[in-house]
């Protein structure tokens, strides 16, 4: 790479000449507003809010700063009055054309469209173009689409195309006509959508968001006669906070579980049980596929949106799946079934709700096999609107512990909520499985990373096991297609449909990188700060096993922490 020396705003820099103006300027402090760019998508300039003045030659001319990139001698101006006429000018044709109501916005106080508005002090358009009013497609359980606050700017469809190649949304029609919307007009539900929501996490205003559960669940706090339970996922604890304006990768466990107490929930339990068992079950699964050597590669199954790929478009190739559960369906299968034994009521004497960071998550509670057991789902996003709903100062919450007995977890649990981290906590429990004995390595920071494709090969009790970890849909379809043609050469694979795995999920705040290494770090600080780091040590999963399960998949287990897959066809 070469160094070129430019001057941004004034003062003289050095940067590498294959960076782009915009992340150069950012690495100095210097913000730029934007609409359209991702780091992760191809830079396509639609928005042009990100507009510079730059002199070269001594020649002066505008050029959009996400594109473009430095050369010797150049001269970049960021917030010129020229600048900040010109993207007064283009918010106001985005407005002209936008539904303007937004205190009824699902994304108000988080939508980019209405920050820049602010920041550049927009108080009305001077536009007067033509409006329509299109249908607000709310068919899909996960996500709702509204196009009447839509900007065109093309991510979701960047991200669901060329990132998750699921191809579900396209731009239709030209010119004033144009709207994104499913083929063929058909609803989201009808389409190859696999809930994933990263076209939320994508979107920069409220024309994508979550599905909404939180009236249902108000409406359920006020049922009588009923015991509220709330579960949370591993990855949770790492991002609410951010909602609550706390840093990136501060753990805030106890006090998500205060402010659930105080929403009204009569328990809260710990997802990361879920994972444990969850791993007990997958590791017996894989010991026993690893030395019959059949339908391998096995592939975990923890991931919904993953799941409705491979059953959409590999479905000859479900046998590879783990027939195990994810934890969230695992722990909401032992609530209503052994925890309401114990509390000797009936389960629909239960309301369960899932505290998860996934909008795939609204779906997967309805699958059939599923069905009476968790009732709602509601996305981080969502916990942390109904809390503020219910006046509650989350911050100077006191901290509170889970309740017992399904409140105790590993490390391993923990790890769940990041991409390689299913994988490291499976191979704690194979490694003890076909050793006959506790190891005392329990990591294995070879799959650990942000890179969407990590490879390893481990020694494990004599066996080499070729192990491979994705995360994103797109890389998934790559091993699909290996496997498809006899080429794998694994044995055991991890595929999570989110970039960063949960912690990147669909109903999480909206991130960027180096957020999301700060969520990674915080649950391996809570992995390495657990006593117990390997899930078949849970002494909670082990009383389970013993007093309702029996074995290690068993046949009671498989009836309760199994399942099965299906062809599904989409329009």
């Amino acid at each position: 790479m070469t160094k070129v020396k430019i001057e941004l705003n004034g003062q003289e820099i050095m940067c590498e000449s294959d960076e782009y103006l915009m992340d150069i300027a950012r690495k100095h402090h210097i913000y730029i507003p934007h609409l359209c760019q991702h780091d992760r998508l191809e830079r396509t300039a639609n928005c042009r809010l990100c507009i510079i003045e730059i002199e070269l030659n001594g020649k002066r001319k505008i050029m959009t700063s996400c594109n473009a990139k430095p050369v010797e001698g150049m001269k970049v101006f960021t917030h010129t009055p020229k600048l900040f006429e010109y993207r007064r000018i283009n918010l106001e044709l985005l407005l002209a054309n936008h539904d303007l109501n937004c205190p009824t916005c699902p994304a108000n106080l988080n939508c980019k469209l209405q920050k820049y508005s602010g920041d550049l002090l927009v108080k009305e358009s001077r536009f007067n173009g033509a409006r329509k009013m299109l249908p607000v497609d709310e068919s899909s359980p996960s996500i709702r689409r509204d196009n009447n606050r839509c900007i065109l700017c093309g991510k979701c469809i960047k991200m669901c195309s060329d990132i998750q190649t699921v191809h579900a949304i396209q731009q239709h029609h030209r010119g004033f006509d144009t709207v994104v919307e499913h083929s063929f007009n058909h609803t989201m539900a009808e389409s190859s959508c696999v809930n994933c929501g990263q076209c939320v996490i994508a979107c920069p205003t409220g024309a994508l968001t979550e599905r909404s559960d939180i009236q249902h669940v108000i409406d359920a706090l006020n049922t009588e006669g009923k015991i509220l339970i709330a579960q949370t996922a591993p990855s949770i604890r790492a991002t609410l906070g951010e909602c609550f304006d706390m840093p990136p990768g501060r753990n805030v466990t106890g006090k998500m579980v205060s402010a659930l107490r105080k929403i009204g929930f009569h328990r809260v339990f710990d997802t990361d049980l879920g994972a444990d068992i969850t791993i007990i079950e997958e590791a017996t699964e894989f010991v026993k596929r690893l030395k019959s050597k059949k339908n391998l590669p096995m592939i975990t199954t923890c991931c919904p949106a993953w799941i409705k790929f491979g059953e959409q478009f590999y479905f000859d190739e479900l046998n590879h799946m783990s027939t195990c559960r994810s934890p969230q369906a695992i722990l909401a299968s032992l609530i209503k079934t052994y925890y309401a034994k114990k509390l000797k009521i009936e389960s629909k004497d239960i309301i369960l709700v899932d505290i998860m960071p996934c909008t795939a998550k609204k779906f997967e509670i309805l699958r059939p096999e599923f069905s009476g057991e968790a009732d709602y789902v509601l996305t981080t996003v969502e916990l942390s609107k109904l809390i503020n709903q219910m006046g509650i100062d989350f911050v100077n919450l006191e901290d509170e512990d889970f309740d017992n007995p399904l409140g105790e977890s590993t490390g391993a649990g923990a790890i769940f909520g990041h991409t390689g981290g299913v994988m490291e906590a499976a191979l704690r429990t194979v490694a003890d499985f076909l050793g006959h004995k506790d190891f005392k390595n329990v990591e294995y920071t070879k799959i650990r990373g942000m890179e969407t494709c990590k490879e390893a090969t481990v020694e494990i009790a004599g066996n080499e096991v070729n192990i491979c970890v994705v995360h994103t849909l797109g890389e998934a379809r790559k091993l699909m297609e290996q496997i498809k043609k006899g080429e794998s050469k694994y044995q055991f694979i991890e595929i999570m449909a989110c970039f960063g795995g949960c912690i990147g999920g669909g109903g999480q705040p909206k991130f960027n990188e180096e957020a999301l290494k700060k969520r990674v770090e915080a649950l391996i600080k809570e992995d390495e700060g657990k006593e117990i780091r390997k899930s078949h040590k849970n002494p909670t999963a082990l009383k389970i096993y013993e007093e309702y399960l029996g074995e290690f998949g068993s046949e009671k287990a498989h009836e309760l922490l199994h399942t099965k897959y299906y062809l599904r066809e989409y329009k």
